[in-house]
């Protein structure tokens, strides 16, 4: 935690750290069109990992989207957008995915 007179972290980096599915079961539909899930599963050592910068002007911003994947529905832009509605702040970020693990299905 910062004290009053240091100033936040301009960058954060982080592991994405993947994961191993033992079982997954869809338990039902629920009516938001998602799904209830039981599911058994192993963390492994393997991960991508994420660095955060912060951005003055409010944007998102992520540096090598995805191939495919619209802005609105990459889960790194949605997931800040999402904390910035939360919290009510102004300041963005500038979001850069390593990928080292193989996508997901």
């Amino acid at each position: 935690m910062t004290s009053p007179l240091e100033s936040p972290p301009q960058s954060l980096s982080c592991p994405a750290p993947a994961k191993l599915n033992l079982m997954l079961r869809i338990v039902s539909r629920r009516e938001d069109g998602y799904h209830d899930l039981q599911t058994v599963f192993q963390f492994i050592d393997r991960q991508d990992r994420l660095d955060f910068k912060h951005r003055q002007d409010g944007r998102i911003v992520i540096t090598n989207p995805l191939p495919g994947v619209p802005e609105q529905q990459n889960l790194c832009f949605r997931a800040a957008k999402m904390l910035q509605q939360i919290t009510g702040s102004g300041s963005g970020v500038e979001l850069t995915l390593h990928k080292t693990l193989p996508m997901g299905g």
